[in-house]
């Protein structure tokens, strides 16, 4: 087939750094352009350098980008900056947004592969989940119809997830033999993460010292009494057939999530003294499984591609 024709929007920043990997390295897909609102004109080896070719950053306006010919555009942008984008490109181009601001329209698919494939298939608009998000619905929607009460997630990131706008929680020097708890309530992912479920859910995130990978730990109660053994194939079983999540007895560690397209859940456990209570863990990369190869699961479903394309 023809390689389809890809325009990243935001492509100096750290998702989309990753992008440019993965389009360079899919079969399919070809790199129409890369815009950047701060580094137009610079070359994109710079930014990536394991990019092999001569190619430079253009600029991000709307306007430009509106009058280039692409198959799809990835928004890999802040909050809020899609919607002047949106307004200018033109009917038929399948746009996959990074950001937040869609993850609440219905009339957008909302891109979790592994919960929505059907959804995404043959979609013209994507909505990207946010990595956390995604590391906590993949913990808890093989539990969902069985809990009993608001389970609580608990996660903990590498600074890259704050992004490369300098603030408190990408400074390696205030993280230095440092944690930092953030958002404690409220968070954005947990709205996010308790839509998609269809329940409520508590989440408090943390950025640690390190730069990539997540873990979500997720605290729950379930109806009916369980075992590790019966709680791990339940997991088993509805990923069977998920290629990008590995389902484990250990605990997933965000070190060995850093540079994996997938996620792992591990961590099984049941309270002995309350076998109703359980525990489990999933990690992911927040650049690839948490952003850019997730990007590249939706695009190939949403043009009939092979789902795993570009990221064996």
């Amino acid at each position: 087939m023809t390689d389809l024709r890809i325009g990243l929007v935001g492509a100096r920043g750290y998702a989309g750094r990753e992008m440019l990997l993965l389009v360079q390295r899919h079969g399919h897909m070809s790199l129409e352009f890369a815009a950047s609102r701060s580094s137009a004109g610079g070359s994109l080896s710079e930014a990536q350098p394991a990019w092999t070719t001569d190619d430079v950053f253009v600029t991000a306006s709307p306007e430009d980008i509106a009058r280039r010919e692409v198959d799809a555009l990835v928004l890999a942008m802040p909050n809020g900056a899609a919607a002047d984008y949106l307004d200018v490109i033109p009917e038929g181009i399948v746009v996959v947004d990074l950001s937040a601001d869609h993850r609440f329209d219905p009339a957008w698919a909302y891109g979790l592969p592994e919960l929505h494939r059907g959804d995404i298939a043959g979609a013209g608009r994507i909505a990207n989940p946010g990595c956390y998000a995604t590391a906590a619905m993949l913990a808890l929607a093989p539990i969902a119809d069985r809990l009993e009460a608001e389970p609580s997630a608990f996660g903990v990131s590498g600074y890259s997830g704050a992004g490369t706008v300098p603030s408190p929680r990408n400074d390696p020097a205030l993280l230095a033999d440092n944690v930092m708890p953030y958002s404690i309530t409220g968070h954005m992912h947990e709205r996010e993460i308790g839509h998609q479920l269809g329940r409520s859910v508590r989440f408090a995130p943390t950025v640690a010292p390190f730069e990539r990978g997540l873990v979500v730990t997720v605290l729950a109660q379930l109806r009916q009494a369980t075992d590790v053994a019966s709680l791990e194939a339940v997991y088993r079983e509805v990923y069977e057939h998920d290629p990008l999540v590995t389902v484990d007895t250990a605990v997933p560690l965000p070190r060995d999530a850093s540079g994996d397209v997938g996620a792992t859940i591990g961590g099984f456990s049941v309270d002995p003294a309350d076998p109703h209570r359980i525990g489990v863990a999933a990690a992911l990369d927040n650049l690839l499984k948490g952003a850019s190869s997730q990007a590249v699961q939706n695009l190939n479903l949403a043009f009939g591609l092979d789902p795993l394309a570009g990221l064996r």
